[in-house]
């Protein structure tokens, strides 16, 4: 078996130890600190039985562990295990040597993109448009000036002029990926900020893209 399918089932194995709600109620009042059994009885309402078996799902999956209480022998008091959220997340599988960001006039929003994925990782971005417009648009510099972000003040490029055959392209505009005739390994549904042309609207297209990036660069790894 793959290491890749031993961990996605390592990863449905935990998810499941996860559905039960008695279960999921345990794991959270474990992230707070060490329970006994007693004392989980207690906040659970449940019999000595259940909570034995309900333990038991946790104590395989690692999610769970018990030690003997330094104090009185007979105790064991339950805490939450090193490593029982690990993983749960899909792990950085996907390589890339460079990140293209791709809209439709390559003035706002894929500009941010590029500029915000230099600060999250080492992996080297770009951006580009479909339909490039003249400029970068005010309220895009100016939304990344608030943020204390540099944006490069440079003409907005055409994707064919930008685009190589080995590029992760994300695309953050629903106009670039519905004409691209090869859509980008993502797609970010973000609204156009140029549209509406308020500090708002640029703020909320930056936090948005912020969000993402933060969430997809720890997944992205440069190839060997």
């Amino acid at each position: 078996m793959s290491d890749e399918r031993m961990s996605l089932d390592g990863r449905v194995s935990r998810y499941a130890a996860l559905a039960d709600p008695v279960r999921l109620r345990i794991v959270d009042l474990l992230t707070v600190g060490d329970v006994s059994p007693l004392e989980l009885q207690g906040q659970l309402g449940i019999s000595s039985s259940l909570l034995a078996h309900h333990l038991a799902v946790l104590e395989r999956e690692g999610m769970a562990l018990r030690a003997r209480s330094e104090a009185d022998r007979r105790r064991t008091y339950v805490r939450l295990g090193d490593a029982a959220f690990d993983d749960l997340l899909p792990a950085p599988r996907m390589a890339a040597r460079r990140v293209v960001f791709v809209c439709t006039g390559n003035s706002a929003r894929s500009q941010l993109a590029a500029a915000l994925w230099h600060e999250a990782s080492n992996i080297p971005a770009a951006s580009a448009g479909t339909h490039p417009a003249e400029r970068i648009e005010p309220g895009a510099i100016a939304a990344a000036q608030r943020h204390n972000l540099t944006l490069a003040v440079a003409r907005p490029r055409r994707l064919d002029e930008v685009i190589q055959a080995d590029d992760f392209i994300v695309t953050v505009c629903d106009t670039a990926h519905e004409e691209m005739a090869e859509p980008g390994q993502v797609h970010w549904s973000i609204p156009d900020p140029v549209r509406d042309g308020s500090d708002a609207a640029f703020d909320a297209a930056f936090a948005e893209i912020s969000g993402r990036i933060d969430k997809l660069a720890p997944r992205l790894t440069s190839p060997l």
